[in-house]
């Protein structure tokens, strides 16, 4: 069995898939796929010049595919709480938002780095595959628990410097957003 992927419009993408019987070959019409893609958060972002840059990707982002933010609420009373009961804390609120239907990447120093065209290829792939939604996770200050780490897909690295957590939601935003503008082929990244 082949897959080709033959059309992509805005949020969807058509699929037809070939199989080879002896001398036939059958045609069956799988799309339009719709995927989505939602970016989960822990907390609200407190700096105003990372919220309105934000915005503008959130904005740039819905024109190439379903698209939301969604922010988990602030763990309360944190300030005497150890880091690793954080981690645990916060790891719980993820793996509510998470459903079994999903894809899920979480970002993480220790995941693995693309390049731009790399990483836009990548998620064309993973646009292929049997899932309703990609669920990127940007975790809290302390990072991930092992729960989190166990629930996800794949872990993906930005950068092998070390950005705040606020930071790196625009950082891969504007990322995101470069990456659909390689897949459509327009001129936004230069190489």
């Amino acid at each position: 069995m082949s897959v080709n992927l033959i059309n992509k419009c805005r949020n969807k993408l058509l699929i037809i898939i070939f199989v080879k019987e002896p001398d036939i070959f059958r045609c069956t019409k799988v799309g339009p796929i719709i995927m989505k893609i939602a970016f989960l958060q822990t907390g609200k972002t407190s700096d105003k010049y990372l919220a309105d840059g934000i915005s503008i990707f959130e904005e740039r982002l819905r024109k190439y595919i379903a698209f939301e933010i969604c922010t988990l609420a602030d763990l309360r009373s944190t300030r005497n709480m150890p880091s690793r009961e954080q981690k645990i804390r916060e790891g719980e609120q993820i793996l509510r938002f998470i459903r079994p239907e999903d894809y899920t990447v979480i970002l993480d120093e220790k995941g693995k780095e693309f390049s731009t065209i790399e990483f836009s290829s990548w998620l064309e792939k993973i646009f292929m595959i049997q899932k309703k939604r990609i669920v990127f996770v940007a975790g809290g200050a302390w990072g991930f628990s092992e729960a989190v780490y166990k629930k996800a897909d794949m872990c993906l690295s930005l950068s092998k410097l070390t950005f705040s957590h606020q930071m790196v939601r625009l950082l891969f935003l504007e990322q995101l957003y470069r990456a659909f503008t390689v897949i459509k082929g327009e001129p936004y990244h230069h190489d």
